[in-house]
């Protein structure tokens, strides 16, 4: 059963909305702004997660909770927009998508399911797809051509990490923090040596997946 975390100033207002996703089998949650934004990924474990904006993005704050979001956390977020709130966007929203006001449930469903399938496989299990590569989260399993690559544990982390995140750059340093750890002491080179392994093991004459950044770090290729 999936799950949905709403963040709302007024979870209230938004009522009708829960009340149809949790007739379509959704399992829902409420949080407003206060709450730190690690706090609320752990707690439990999200499947969509949607951000009520109103007023001007820009002005209101929440565009640096949304950042934090999506820095904090691989989980879709879909934005709930007040109409007037298109205005002030100027293509700035980092959320993977939004819905605006009257919100309708059928819509946001269908929205949400989108999401859902990038990373779905038919049969229920978790995929991440890229042209030969399939990344099986449930089994902790990366197959190239049907044929398993074994790698170690911090490598499959890594390139889940950036592979959920396709075509999004990190610098070494959030790396180390969302794979190894903000307690790991080692250098950031630590980051390029497992970066190498992953090209070795994954890479050929035909297929690349993981992008160095010049000056910056790496990022996993979108797909064509």
């Amino acid at each position: 059963m999936s799950h949905v975390l709403m963040i709302a100033e007024e979870s209230q207002a938004l009522g009708g909305l829960l009340d149809g996703l949790m007739q379509s089998g959704f399992t829902c949650s409420t949080a407003s702004y206060d709450e730190e934004v690690t706090e609320l990924l752990t707690r439990q474990q999200q499947d969509v997660i949607l951000v009520e904006i109103n007023g001007n993005l820009p002005d209101s704050g929440r565009w640096d909770f949304i950042h934090r979001l999506k820095e904090e956390s691989t989980v879709p977020v879909i934005a709930l927009l007040a109409a007037q709130t298109l205005e002030g966007i100027n293509g700035q929203l980092e959320t993977d998508d939004f819905l605006t006001s009257p919100y309708d449930v059928k819509e946001l469903l269908l929205r949400a399911k989108r999401l859902f399938s990038k990373t779905k496989g038919v049969d229920g299990r978790e995929l991440i797809k890229c042209d030969e590569m399939v990344i099986d989260v449930g089994r902790c399993e990366v197959t190239i051509e049907d044929k398993v690559v074994d790698l170690t544990f911090r490598e499959y982390e890594l390139l889940k990490f950036l592979a959920v995140n396709k075509g999004r750059v990190y610098t070494r340093e959030v790396l180390l923090n969302k794979v190894w750890g903000y307690d790991y002491y080692g250098g950031d080179r630590t980051v390029d040596t497992h970066i190498r392994r992953l090209r070795s093991k994954t890479e050929g004459p035909h297929n690349d997946f993981i992008e160095t950044v010049r000056n910056v770090g790496y990022r996993f290729r979108k797909d064509n």
